[in-house]
């Protein structure tokens, strides 16, 4: 089907027949939904040995008792285990409670309110605070700067990585740009990993940009690779070490989704001086995070090589599900006009380009048959995608044969509001 090469005789054909196959699928009154990149209970399964792991016994490796207050930087093991995920020395690690997403916020807001160095640092202090924001990209983060009210500028993403050419001209045009988020590894959602010569030029940002500048990179996929061998994400740390840029990047990772997605820890690593600046703040909303928590994780997760084998059950679990969307988009748009997808090789997401101004028809028409999709412009500051066309799918927590069910519903509903709005 290629809407540029058809007849407006062929396409009221094609919508005729495409209508009657729509209200056939409307008429099974499904329930799915495949909008949130959570993990299935099939693979929070996998580590209900934390329950009691600990058996009465509370003591970490260097003798504390993880039951009292204290430890504002997590437990040295735990640390490790961040250092290790996300590839720096333990010493430049903290780890926290269940969410990154929280420790994310608060640097943001230690960033925004009080500065990595000194008060005359903080971004407040500017008269227009902005971030540069990879798109499609991650809504949660988005939501971060709106909640500040930091100003959110769009950056194209390309299959290497963010648009650096437009990243490094605007923060030399600008010096009110002052953050950057990033993911890394499998980005969210186009399943992206930087090239190596990406994660260079991200390094080299702090020599241009306002001394106050950070990038947030969200490694939240570090691990969460399909197949092996997995595709390798250079070490922001060590280019920065190159460059001297040690204070432009702050790290975060958790194991959200590796372990009890609620209940799980996570990791921020960054320079001396970013860590003392945070701690600053996090000492006084803080005593410590949840030790015992941390202890239990480094039971059943000791090392990176038991990591490894864990993830290797998640991705036997995961990998058909997404095995599952390709093989549909490939069997309704191969050798068509109708939609462009990535085809990652982990993380939790896959991207699907509609032809502009069809994504929020497809979202509403996959709704009233029963399938629920993340909201169109989601992967866009402000829920605004200018061109309409952006759909994150996110297919871990329905079997397999829901989400075959789901994805001949999305088919569907894409190829039926391509031809309408062409007709129109």
């Amino acid at each position: 089907m290629h809407l540029d090469q058809a007849t407006p005789e062929q396409l009221r054909q094609w919508e005729a027949d495409l209508a009657s196959e729509y209200q056939a699928l409307k008429a099974q009154a499904l329930n799915l939904d495949l909008t949130r990149g959570k993990p299935s209970s099939e693979q929070l399964s996998l580590s209900d040995a934390l329950d009691g792991l600990l058996n009465g016994s509370y003591i970490s490796a260097d003798g504390t008792d993880v039951r009292n207050y204290g430890g504002l930087e997590g437990i040295q093991e735990a640390r490790q285990l961040g250092a290790d995920i996300l590839g720096v020395d333990a010493a430049r690690v903290l780890a926290g409670g269940n969410s990154s997403l929280t420790m994310m916020f608060q640097a943001v807001l230690v960033g925004y309110q009080f500065g990595y160095q000194g008060a005359e640092s903080a971004w407040k202090n500017l008269k227009a605070p902005k971030f540069l924001c990879p798109v499609p990209g991650y809504d949660r983060h988005f939501s971060v700067c709106e909640q500040l009210g930091i100003e959110m500028i769009t950056v194209p993403m390309t299959a290497t990585g963010p648009d650096m050419d437009k990243v490094e001209a605007m923060i030399k045009a600008d010096e009110q740009i002052i953050g950057m988020w990033c993911v890394p590894k499998y980005s969210n959602p186009t399943g992206v990993v930087y090239s190596d010569e990406t994660v260079e030029r991200m390094a080299g940002l702090g020599k241009i940009a306002n001394p106050a500048f950070r990038v947030f990179w969200d490694n939240a996929y570090a691990v969460h690779d399909l197949k092996q061998p997995a595709p390798q994400l250079a070490s922001i740390m060590a280019a920065c070490v190159r460059q001297g840029t040690e204070d432009s990047v702050l790290q975060f990772a958790s194991t959200s989704k590796i372990t009890h997605a609620g209940a799980g820890i996570a990791f921020m690593a960054g320079s001396e001086t970013n860590l003392a600046a945070f701690k600053q703040v996090l000492g006084i909303t803080t005593i410590g995070p949840d030790k015992v928590n941390q202890l239990r994780h480094m039971k059943l997760l000791p090392n990176m090589e038991s990591l490894s084998a864990h993830m290797a059950k998640h991705a036997a679990i995961v990998a058909p599900r997404f095995a599952c969307v390709l093989e549909n988009l490939e069997q309704a748009f191969a050798n068509t006009d109708l939609g462009r997808w990535e085809k990652p090789q982990g993380g939790y997401f896959i991207s699907f380009d509609t032809q502009p101004g069809c994504a929020n028809a497809v979202i509403r028409m996959a709704a009233e048959a029963g399938v629920k999709l993340t909201p169109a412009g989601a992967t866009y500051p402000y829920g605004n995608d200018p061109a309409d066309c952006n759909i994150r799918l996110a297919p871990t927590v329905p079997s397999v044969a829901d989400v075959d069910r789901a994805m001949k519903v999305f088919c569907v509903c894409v190829k039926l509001a391509s031809v309408r709005a062409r007709l129109s």
